[in-house]
């Protein structure tokens, strides 16, 4: 396994994800609801984390195997949620625990609508928008893997209904 190859896509996936991070402080700076700190420092973290693991191993560049792009999947949703709990953290309202920041955040990546928080309507508008753009990535996440897993189903033994002699039944 190609492990330095694998740290460097994750680093640039968190890299590429502390880009939305801009969205709901966006929106936090519109609204003026005060949430905004919390999404910057959460950028200025998931850069600070993405280039730690991206910059050491940016020259490693190998074929890699599939067994290796389920590694990729696995690491990068892990840490895709841990990141995604950083704003319920650093947010001063909703007040959370890690617990329930990790809660909120990788429940919204599997788009499951469970909540540990309570009185949604006097939340910063910044953190509603950001837990259901965390709910629209991770559908959006489930719409691509299920593309890409039924896009070719005749590759590799994958076959939805398998070829061979088939013919129409003949009535008599």
């Amino acid at each position: 396994m190609h492990f330095r190859a694998i740290t460097r896509i994750v680093g640039l996936l968190v890299i590429l994800f502390s880009g939305t991070m801009f969205i709901p402080g966006l929106v936090a700076l519109i609204y003026r609801d005060g949430a905004g700190r919390a999404f910057s420092q959460t950028f200025f973290v998931a850069v600070t984390i993405g280039l730690m693991l991206w910059w050491p191993n940016r020259k490693q560049k190998h074929e890699l195997k599939p067994r290796e792009g389920f590694l990729i999947v696995v690491l990068f949703w892990t840490v895709l949620g841990s990141v995604g709990a950083l704003p319920f953290l650093f947010s001063e309202r909703p007040n959370l625990s890690l617990t329930d920041a990790f809660f909120e955040s990788f429940s919204g990546l599997t788009t499951t609508g469970a909540t540990t928080l309570v009185g949604l309507d006097s939340l910063p508008k910044a953190i509603l928008f950001y837990r259901q753009m965390l709910q629209w990535m991770g559908g959006d996440g489930d719409h691509r893997a299920g593309r890409r897993h039924t896009a070719y189903p005749r590759r590799r033994g994958h076959a939805a209904i398998p070829r061979g002699n088939a013919r129409p039944i003949e009535r008599q």
